[in-house]
């Protein structure tokens, strides 16, 4: 695997010669193609390019110590060692470059937020996290945009709707598909018992038209009133918009907007995101009948995290991960666990690639 890589240090240097080429510079459209090929694959031409100085340095201080005096050979020896520490921690960079990039990683997602279990808290705790991942993503420096709500009789939502765009909002986000649990004590509980709910996070990666065609057959399309805040407006046009896929029984409202025209618009985006989710969950779930994954495939029926609010402790049940940090996370400070799935993903591709005999 490490000798084909010349190869592609060979292309790396023939694109950097091409960008410097007057007439690339001055053709927009190239210009751009060829930067986004460099700039994926610049860590793993990096990544190679260190491992090999690194292995050219352990060579070259084996030499001194068979060929050099007695002072060089105390030098070598120190270089020797540091080169030999160093090239393991190199190699396992290089391979975590070479891995499979997701190609759904740079898409805008939807995120689809259900109250399960537990009645009216189960509803409170939907409207918890829809609140912690609109302040992820204002730390991320991502739109968050609601498009369509349910709202819970004593707060929070039954369900809540919403679309995220940015830089790698995938990515981001792709790891909290699943069922969420909270333990605490409801507000409502006289007796201060601790009550546990469920709730349901969906992450849709945002569908293009390329990818998913929908005829218009096979649609039925209601308008309505939209109901909760708008003012006078909402009381005397139609501007709510649902949309039913007749094959599959998928229906989907959006009523956000003041424009039934918008409304439409942002419905048929959701539509197109589920069809398409669900045919990625239906491939998924053939694949995983021939291998499992090691963190979790993401079926919405999988309890992924339990929130544990009187020990303000969170467990991520596929990494057996636990944090005394809660409060902090539902304020939206999820990176550290975003980065620990990807860091069980990553160990995960790495052991398979190992057996498949890839390197």
């Amino acid at each position: 695997m490490f000798g084909r890589l010349a190869s592609v240090e060979g292309r790396y240097v023939e694109l950097e010669e091409r960008m410097g080429d007057p007439a690339v510079a001055g053709d927009h459209a190239a210009f751009t193609k060829l930067n986004r090929e460099l700039a994926s694959m610049r860590p793993v031409v990096e990544g190679y390019r260190r491992w090999v100085a690194l292995n050219r340095r352990r060579e070259e201080s084996r030499e001194l110590l068979r060929e050099g005096d007695a002072e060089l050979r105390e030098l070598a020896k120190m270089d020797l060692e540091e080169a030999e520490a160093a090239i393991p921690e190199a190699e396992h960079a290089l391979k975590l470059a070479m891995l499979p990039s997701d190609p759904l990683d740079a898409k805008d997602v939807i995120i689809e937020i259900r109250a399960g279990a537990g009645g009216d808290e189960s509803s409170i705790f939907s409207g918890n996290l829809l609140e912690m991942y609109q302040r992820y993503a204002a730390l991320r420096g991502w739109k968050f945009e609601i498009a369509s709500v349910s709202e819970g009789t004593m707060g929070g939502f039954k369900e809540v709707t919403a679309t995220i765009t940015g830089d790698a909002v995938y990515s981001g986000l792709k790891w909290e598909s699943g069922v969420h649990r909270v333990q605490r004590v409801p507000a409502t509980e006289a007796q201060g018992r601790i009550h546990t709910s469920t709730a349901t996070v969906a992450i849709l990666p945002e569908a293009e038209d390329v990818e998913v065609h929908i005829d218009a057959n096979d649609l039925k399309i209601d308008t309505y009133r939209a109901s909760g805040a708008g003012g006078q407006h909402v009381n005397r046009t139609d501007s709510a918009v649902r949309i039913t896929h007749l094959p599959t029984g998928t229906v989907v409202a959006c009523q956000d907007e003041r424009s039934q025209l918008k409304n439409r618009d942002r419905a048929m985006k959701i539509l197109k995101s589920r069809i398409l989710d669900a045919e990625r969950q239906k491939a998924a779930a053939e694949r995983a009948d021939a291998r499992k994954s090691q963190v979790g495939t993401g079926d919405r029926s999988e309890r992924i995290r339990t929130y544990n609010f009187p020990q303000n402790r969170l467990t991520d049940h596929r990494i057996g991960l636990t944090l005394y940090k809660l409060d902090r996370v539902m304020m939206g400070e999820v990176q550290e666990l975003i980065d620990a799935m990807n860091a069980a993903h990553q160990a995960e591709l790495l052991q398979a690639s190992e057996k498949e005999g890839i390197w």
